[in-house]
């Protein structure tokens, strides 16, 4: 593949950066939303709402290990951009990042939704 020379490589940095600010951010929320559903479940809610809770649950920490995935994937690209300081950037490298932007993009809008339909949930409950 022929190198492609950016015409600014600090916006590939500035991006890494900016995505890792936001998952420390869904981490912190995803870590209030199971903490909320504990204090529910701590109140005595009734029997019929326990499979819902199990299910945001179990939602909750997948999207935790999925931050940290995004995340691995996210330091792996800033090693590789420091690797390349300097140089025309590989396709490979490129595609990649784009890969990110949509893997990110998709991440915040589906993380929005569970948040949502869990609040929703809950103000049904209490």
């Amino acid at each position: 593949m022929s190198p492609l020379k950016l015409s600014n490589p600090g916006q590939f940095y500035h991006e890494n950066k900016t995505w890792g600010r936001a998952l420390e951010f869904f981490k912190q929320e995803n870590s209030y939303l199971k903490t909320r559903l504990s204090e529910v479940l701590d109140t005595g809610t009734d029997k019929s709402f326990l499979a819902r809770a199990e299910q945001f649950q179990n939602k909750f920490i997948l999207k935790d290990e999925y931050i940290d995935e995004l995340r691995h994937d996210i330091n792996q690209q800033d090693k590789a951009l420091s690797d390349q300081a300097g140089n025309s950037f590989d396709d490979k490298l490129i595609v990649r990042h784009e890969k990110l932007r949509k893997e990110m993009e998709f991440f915040e809008m589906d993380f929005n939704k569970l948040k949502n339909d869990f609040n929703k949930c809950l103000s049904t409950v209490q």
